[in-house]
This record gives structure tokens, C-alpha cells and sequence, in this order.
């Protein structure tokens, strides 16, 4: 005890029915750097111990109230490692008795030189301190044991706790029954260190099980498969989980099997398939099948997400196309327009080596990209002649309508913003917004290209459809202007006969 950071942090509280030494003990300790609490009485000590930290405490022994053998006794009995030093100028050897009964730590008699108390509080905190430390290792070889086994459980708690999250997370990003399938065989096989997981379908109409999906690390006999099929059957007409630790408690003959989980998948309380986990090499345990049913469920919670989100989508899909069609059936002159576009667009995307998601985006995208014709009046849409400034300013807000009608449902955000721009220019000429480059969205860009090809190539309200090299030629020259270079030289090299074929040859002349 003596750094000023260690004086910082102590606080002393004396107590005494003389203010002159509360005064006088207060100013000098607080001189010193200590923090200081007086009471000049121990009821008042009662209720500064309760709201403060203490760390000493001198006191002496006849006060008016509360006396300090009663504090003491007080400190014992609530406060254990607050060290007390009585102060007293008449000591009896009873109260010496009684109060060194109750721990007290040392004795000073009236007056009390002020450096001899210092002297006494820095010897009396070291001593503490070393007493607590003495304690503490004390107690840490005794609870070595039990912090061992404490940590070696909680460890197994944490992987659990792992182990169960990386299920939940595996299907977060899931959209379809496909990935579904596949993700919770891949995390069987992982999760239960299996040599071989499936994924099958059945109800009592049928035979056998349907297959999904199997992941085997060998080729799977018609011996096993047989046996597996027989087990599903059995279990999930008994909707309750499966384990055999080991293939010999079986009836059958079990081939290479070691031991096997199979756990029935029910929604709403039907099962209507099962999960499997196959090792040839270990034995699964309760654990095992504790993971398995827990995947399960969580699968069969995820197919519900999956069929009720494909049934929103498909009708909210077919509501858009619909009202697409609505547009074209208006418009003869862009009849089928939406689905040339899409059909070039999502090629140019394969071409350019878009992920999967990309593709599936853009096809919609280009399917839904004029929807927001349906809020421009019909003597604008259908004008045989050039526009207005004042009517094409009208037209250009097609696509801000368009992208707010998809986007406002809620599920087609990235469709939305994919329409929203593809009248965006290369060269920050477009609308709405005036993008550039690379700010325009990669998919916006290769949609442009191909509705602006199919428009020049088709018949126009004001115009007739232009020949195939003429089309090819207008894209060339508008190559870093209006169109993004890379798209533009993914479609030159494409064929004609290509191109017409999936633009439907009957909208586009031949040279």
C-alpha cells in the first residue's frame, strides 16, 4: 500500500462524537489523497457503510446512540472484510475484550499522533491485502477441481450452443425447397461426422420413400437402400426419432451400417419424410440425435417459410405479369416486347458470367421492366408521332413508377432498383437519375442493351422496325454513350441466328 493510485482509491471512514477530530482527520487525510468519510455517531456509520465502499474504518468506542462495540459488532456481522481500528482515550479491559472479539485489527489510545495513525492505516491495508490475497489462492486451489469441470462444461455448452446456431444460420438465406434439400443433408453429414445423410420424402400412399437428395462418401448398395427405406417407413408412421448405436442390436442384417438416426419431418403434426444419418465407423449417441431432430425441425419450419413465400411470390408475380400484359394488349407495337427483352437479357447475363441469384433478378426484372407504362395516359403511349418535350418528360417517369409498384410489395427490391434505372445512360445522360459508369447498376446496364435493342429492331408506334445489321450498327456507334462497352461487345458476339432465335425471328427482319 502506498502508490498514489492505490490512496486514490481507498476510502477511510472514522467515526466520532468529537467534530474536532472528524475536522481534523478529514482535512489531513484528504491532504494525503485518501477519500474521507466522517459520522459522529454509529447509527450514522450504519448508513454510510450502506451506500459506500469502505475499505477502513477507525471508530471510537463511547458515542452517544450506537457505541463502537455495536459498530463492530455491526461490521462483523455484514461488512467481514472491512478491517476497524478503535480510537478511545478511556480503555476498559472489558470493551478491550469485546471489541477485539469482533475483529478489530488494532487499538489506539487518545490523543493520536496524526502521522501514527498513517502509519497505522498503511500497515493495516498491506496486512489486509495480504490476508485477501491468501484467501483468494486459498480458495483457488480448493475450487481448482470444480473451475476445471465448471470450464470443461461449459466448453461443451458453448460448441452446443454453436453447433445449434450454425443449424439456425444454415437456413437464413434459404429461398427454395432445392437449396433447403441440399443444406440440411450437407449440415447432417457435417454436424453428425456421417459417412452418408438423405433426405427423403413419404406418406402411406406410397410404395417407398422418394429420394430427394443423398450424400454418401461410396456407392450405396440396393442392400442398404432397402433397409433405409424399410426403417423410414416404420418411423415415420411412429413419428418419433431413431437411433441404433450399433447395427448389431438390429433384426436385420445392416451390411456395412455401424449405427444409423433417422428422424421423421412433420409440419403441423403430419410426417410426411424423414432426415437420415448413416456412419459405417462410429456410434452416433443421444447428442446425435438431439442435433439431428433439431435440424429437422428447423427444416421442416423453413419448408413452411418456402411454400408459403413461393406461393406469395408466384401470385404476385402473375398479378405483375398481368398487368404487363394489360400494357402490351394497349400497345400493339409492344406485344411481347417484355418477354424478348428478358429472354436476350438474362443470355447476355449467362454470357457475362452473372451468378445464378443475378440471372433469376434480371429475368424478372426484365419481364416487369415496362409496368410503370401503365400510368401514362393512352393518347402519350400510342402517339404515331414524335413526342412532345412536355409528353416524353411524361413517359420518362415509367420506370420511377415501375420500380415503386414492385418495390412497395415488398418482395422484388432488387428488381425494383434494376428497373428504376435501365433509361440510364453510360454517360450520365439517362433518367430518372442521371447515373454514370459504374454507378448504374451492373444489371440495369445489360438490361438497356437489350431493350433498346428489341425497341430498335421492332416496330415502333412512330417508326417501322429496323433491319438486324442496321441494329447491330445503332448499338456499335451508341457503344460508350448510351451503353456500357463490355455489355455492347458481349452482344457483338453473339450470332445473328442466335439472337434472332431468342428475340422470336417473326419481330425482326433478316438483312
Amino acid at each position: 500500500m502506498g502508490t498514489m493510485s492505490e490512496i486514490k482509491n481507498t476510502t477511510l471512514l472514522f467515526v466520532d462524537d468529537e467534530e474536532s477530530i472528524l475536522e481534523i482527520a478529514d482535512e489531513y487525510f484528504r491532504y494525503k489523497g485518501y477519500n474521507v468519510i466522517t459520522a459522529n455517531d454509529g447509527t450514522v456509520a450504519v448508513e454510510v457503510l450502506k451506500n459506500n465502499k469502505v475499505d477502513l474504518c477507525f471508530t471510537d468506542i463511547n458515542m452517544p446512540e450506537m457505541g463502537g462495540v455495536e459498530l463492530t459488532q455491526h461490521i462483523r456481522a455484514h461488512y467481514k472484510n472491512i478491517p476497524v481500528i478503535v480510537m478511545t482515550g478511556f480503555p476498559s479491559l472489558d470493551n478491550s475484550i469485546k471489541i477485539l472479539k469482533n475483529g478489530v485489527v488494532d487499538f489506539l489510545i487518545k490523543p493520536v499522533n496524526l502521522e501514527q495513525m498513517e502509519f497505522c492505516i498503511k500497515r493495516v491495508l498491506r496486512e489486509h491485502k495480504l490476508y485477501v490475497e491468501n484467501l483468494i489462492l486459498t480458495r483457488e486451489v480448493e475450487d481448482k477441481k470444480r473451475i476445471e469441470a465448471l470450464n470443461r462444461e461449459l466448453t461443451i455448452k458453448v460448441d452446443e450452443l454453436n453447433t445449434l446456431n450454425k443449424i439456425m444460420s444454415g437456413y437464413s438465406s434459404i429461398r427454395t425447397s432445392a437449396e433447403l434439400f441440399n443444406s440440411a443433408v450437407s449440415m447432417c453429414t457435417e454436424i453428425l461426422k456421417a459417412n452418408e445423410s438423405g433426405f427423403y420424402f413419404y406418406n402411406e400412399g406410397m410404395d417407398i420413400p422418394y429420394e430427394i437428395v443423398l450424400k454418401s462418401d461410396e456407392n450405396v448398395d440396393k442392400f442398404e437402400k432397402n433397409l433405409i427405406n424399410e426403417l423410414i417407413i416404420e418411423i415415420v408412421k411412429d413419428k418419433t426419432p431413431f437411433l441404433v448405436k450399433d447395427s448389431k442390436n438390429l433384426k436385420k442384417d445392416a451390411g456395412k451400417i455401424k449405427s444409423i438416426i433417422i428422424v421423421p419431418l412433420k409440419i403441423r403434426g403430419r410426417a410426411f419424410g424423414a432426415i437420415t444419418a448413416v456412419s459405417r465407423d462410429i456410434s452416433f449417441t443421444e447428442k446425435d440425435i438431439y442435433y439431428l431432430s433439431f435440424l429437422t425441425e428447423n427444416a421442416a419450419k423453413t419448408i413452411e417459410n418456402i411454400a408459403l413465400y413461393e406461393n406469395i411470390y408466384e401470385n404476385l408475380f402473375a398479378t405483375l405479369s398481368a398487368f404487363v400484359a394489360a400494357v402490351e394488349v394497349r400497345d400493339s407495337y409492344t406485344h411481347s416486347h417484355s418477354n424478348r427483352v428478358a429472354c436476350l437479357a438474362v443470355e447476355l447475363a449467362k454470357n457475362l458470367n452473372c451468378t445464378k441469384g443475378e440471372i433469376n433478378v434480371i429475368d424478372v426484372a426484365g419481364r416487369l421492366h415496362d409496368i410503370g407504362k401503365i400510368g401514362i395516359r393512352d393518347d402519350i403511349l400510342l402517339k404515331p408521332d414524335v413526342l412532345t418535350k412536355e409528353e416524353f418528360e411524361k413517359v420518362k417517369e415509367h420506370p420511377a413508377i415501375g420500380s415503386t409498384i414492385v418495390s412497395q410489395l415488398g418482395l422484388l427490391n432488387e428488381e425494383g432498383i434494376i428497373i428504376k434505372h435501365h433509361h440510364e445512360r453510360f454517360d450520365g445522360k439517362g433518367y430518372p437519375d442521371g447515373l454514370s459508369g459504374e454507378n448504374i447498376p451492373y444489371l440495369s446496364r445489360i438490361l438497356t442493351v437489350a431493350d433498346s435493342f428489341d425497341a430498335i429492331a421492332s416496330d415502333r408506334p412512330y417508326r417501322k422496325k429496323l433491319p438486324f445489321p442496321k441494329a447491330i450498327d445503332i448499338v456499335k456507334k451508341n457503344s460508350g454513350s448510351q451503353f456500357d462497352p463490355d455489355i455492347v461487345n458481349e452482344l457483338l458476339k453473339m450470332s445473328e441466328d442466335n439472337i434472332l432465335k431468342i428475340l422470336n425471328s417473326e419481330s425482326i427482319e433478316k438483312a
